[in-house]
């Protein structure tokens, strides 16, 4: 496997950021703001929001393997303070309105801190019970840039992350393009029915300087895109961008691939699924490159989780799995000399240079997880490059 280092300038995301910065955190109003929390007791409970049936059930169901071996390894190390780790598990179903009810549900059975939900729209629907409740919640994978602030601007509280955003994505995904593919002039190919794939778009769209000759959307759940590719076959481009879920994706790639499509595909972190390369199949998972927080090759503390992780479940980890497994442990770090939610949330937001499997990680002023994003390369469906993508 090829490694290199891609240093990327983000000075129009840097200078979003410390506009937002600038900003004070807000209570967001509501219960929370003099809520008490959640007390902890013999055990340090941590609630599962996850997506383990529906649509994107492939996100939570790794995603609730990462957290549980985090909690395994983390009791059989001691607990935390003494205490052992109790996972609290509720299925959000991969439906926005289901992950609020189980996020209130969380917390009145009295956790501590919540991992999830994995998607964007549902961590956004889960956001005013946390905050009510004064629980703090930790998404793994739910990058929507603005979910971090209320509709007053001020940050959210009890809103975390370990994942990077969408207009990070964006950016990274325009200078990826530019400096890394040669792009000139792209096709812009989104998933337009969700928060997620618009939010990257937008992202890319500003970003690039070059030619966005054509740009088409699809929508969660479509099967055929022959008409969409068709039309753009015999334009004149060197890449298609593809901000979405591996769901359609890789149904894409594959159709694209069979009208002869053979253009670089670069897509965002909701290709890092086993299920993308199926879909696309093998013979067509090839000159794709996408987003990623976690590849094994990066430390030793990466290839050691890769090698619990297949030994506990029988199967390859993804990014997915290893941000779980990230956020357990940066919440149990938080737990450390808590007594209540409200600690672990206070201990949350001042939380630097936490070593991760899926990097080195540090929490902002915005709650938001400044990290180094990877980008994989495949070859018949098998990862073949990894490019360090880091901010100078």
């Amino acid at each position: 496997m090829k490694k290199s280092k891609f240093a990327v300038a983000l000075v129009s995301l840097a200078s979003a950021a410390m506009l937002v910065a600038c900003s004070s955190v807000s209570s967001t109003g509501g219960a929370g703001a003099n809520a008490t929390g959640t007390k902890i007791g013999d055990t340090v409970k941590v609630g599962l929001n996850l997506e383990l049936s529906g649509a994107v059930s492939s996100y939570g169901q790794t995603e609730a393997n990462g957290a549980k071996l985090a909690a395994k390894e983390i009791n059989a190390n001691g607990g935390v303070d003494g205490k052992k780790l109790e996972i609290v598990s509720k299925d959000n179903k991969s439906e926005t309105a289901e992950a609020a009810t189980v996020a209130t549900s969380l917390a009145s059975e009295g956790v501590n801190v919540i991992v999830g939900p994995a998607t964007s729209g549902a961590s956004g629907a889960s956001t005013s019970s946390v905050t009510k409740a004064a629980v703090p919640m930790i998404t793994p994978s739910g990058t929507q840039t603005d979910l971090v602030v209320d509709s007053k601007g001020n940050t959210q509280e009890y809103f975390f992350r370990t994942t990077f955003t969408d207009g990070y994505q964006g950016e990274i995904m325009s200078k990826y393009a530019t400096e890394k593919l040669s792009a000139k002039k792209v096709v812009l190919y989104y998933d337009n029915s969700s928060d997620y794939g618009k939010g990257v778009a937008k992202a890319f769209k500003k970003a690039f300087k070059g030619e966005i000759v054509a740009e088409v959307t699809f929508a969660s759940g479509d099967k055929d895109f022959q008409a969409a590719l068709t039309k753009i076959k015999d334009q004149k481009f060197d890449a298609i961008i593809m901000p979405g879920y591996y769901n359609e994706t890789g149904t894409i790639t594959k159709q694209a691939r069979e009208l002869g499509l053979n253009q670089p595909i670069l897509g965002s972190d909701g290709f890092d699924s086993p299920q993308y390369a199926e879909l696309a199949t093998t013979s067509a998972a090839n000159n794709v490159y996408y987003l990623s927080a976690f590849v094994t090759s990066a430390s030793e503390k990466a290839k050691a989780f890769y090698d619990a992780y297949k030994a506990e479940y029988g199967e390859e980890p993804s990014m997915f799995s290893a941000l779980a497994y990230d956020s357990v442990y940066m919440a149990a770090k938080a737990a450390e000399g808590a007594k209540t939610s409200v600690d672990i949330k206070d201990n949350l937001a001042k939380l630097a240079d936490f070593e991760g499997v899926t990097g080195t990680m540090s929490i902002d002023k915005e709650h938001n997880v400044v990290k180094s994003v990877y980008v994989v390369g495949l070859k018949d469906g098998q990862q073949a490059t990894v490019d360090t993508v880091s901010v100078d």
